[in-house]
């Protein structure tokens, strides 16, 4: 008798548990249902992916979530992308000089594969009416030989992905339940500040606050030799062929391939195998340049006076305002001369 009271109280037990463990998921199931729901509607980054029609732009944010709704701007008809080696390149400027008006696509630490992605989602929201120019930083980390083109930084490809699946699943993250109150505040607030549409981004001030351009230790970094040729010397450049295979999508799109200016100890010496690297990764982008209509070359990774001035760099890859002017005309004069 007491064997089976037993067993029918372990059998209740175990049925109890079976229904609460039930409960608990398909709680936890709506629970989620409901949060992606929300977040799809409300549409965090103003990626456009929602049906409703909200306000555009974005609070003020790091520009890695705020590329989708940069990038998706019609208003935009020509953009800058790469890294803070790009960053000072002003779209205000650019539009002065060219009468296009750019946005800039960077995000400080991103290479080729996360370029990549920020123009493929550019050009899938510029079909109607193809951008007329766009500039792309190529840095050393565009000399890679691996054809993974692997990123350092965490870098949303899930908000700029073509499948909606991955854009659903990345909706899926702790940090929107901090994200999504702030965006219904944006929303709803008339007086709520847009981060600034064109995307520009002055770092000067925050290296000014570091030391930079002041301290003597830290200036006295600049007169140190360090090798950035990228040490391919033999290929293969898959950057390079990832870029035209890319821009097949804009035929008719002006592309400018920058190699960003960087002080004069960071130039290869000559003879070196870094020398012989840093020449190879040229080619590869020049032969780029000469392969397909209606792209140039503006190289400032070249030995001229304004690299040997340190008050106009921060450190080996980063300069200053002066340069980023120069900088800017010869893009709009490369612009000019293939329209």
């Amino acid at each position: 008798m007491s064997s089976s009271t037993s067993s029918s109280e372990q059998a209740a037990r175990a049925a109890k548990w079976t229904g609460f463990t039930g409960a608990f998921l398909g709680t936890a199931a709506l629970i989620a249902a409901a949060f992606l729901t929300a977040a799809f509607l409300i549409d965090p980054y103003d990626s456009g992916r929602s049906p409703l029609k909200l306000k555009e732009g974005v609070r003020p944010q790091g520009p890695r979530t705020a590329l989708a709704s940069r990038g998706r701007d019609p208003n935009f008809t020509g953009a800058i992308f790469g890294n803070s080696h790009v960053q000072l390149i002003s779209p205000e400027e650019l539009r002065a000089r060219t009468g296009i008006p750019f946005v800039s696509l960077i995000a400080p630490a991103t290479q080729p594969r996360e370029t990549f992605a920020t123009i493929d989602w550019f050009l899938r929201h510029h079909l109607t009416a193809p951008p007329k120019a766009i500039v792309v930083g190529i840095d050393n980390y565009w000399c890679t030989a691996n054809p993974a083109l692997p990123n350092e930084k965490p870098f949303p490809f899930w908000l700029l992905s073509r499948s909606l699946s991955d854009y659903v699943g990345g909706l899926m993250r702790f940090d929107l339940l901090e994200e999504l109150p702030r965006r219904i505040s944006y929303l709803t607030s008339r007086k709520a500040e847009r981060a600034r549409p064109d995307g520009y981004w002055d770092y000067e001030a925050g290296y000014g606050v570091q030391g930079y351009g002041t301290d003597p230790e830290i200036i006295a970094r600049l007169q140190k030799p360090i090798e950035a040729g990228g040490g391919n010397v033999d290929g293969p450049f898959p950057a390079a062929t990832g870029l035209e295979e890319l821009m097949k999508a804009a035929p008719e799109t002006a592309l400018i391939l920058l190699r960003p200016p960087v002080y004069a100890t960071a130039l290869s010496k000559p003879g070196t195998r870094d020398a012989a690297a840093d020449a190879a990764c040229r080619k590869a982008f020049a032969d780029l340049a000469a392969r397909r209509p209606r792209t140039a070359l503006v190289d400032w990774r070249v030995d001229r006076p304004e690299l040997r001035d340190p008050s106009l760099f921060f450190d080996h890859s980063h300069y200053r305002q002066p340069i980023a002017r120069m900088v800017e005309a010869d893009i709009a004069e490369a612009i000019g001369k293939l329209n």
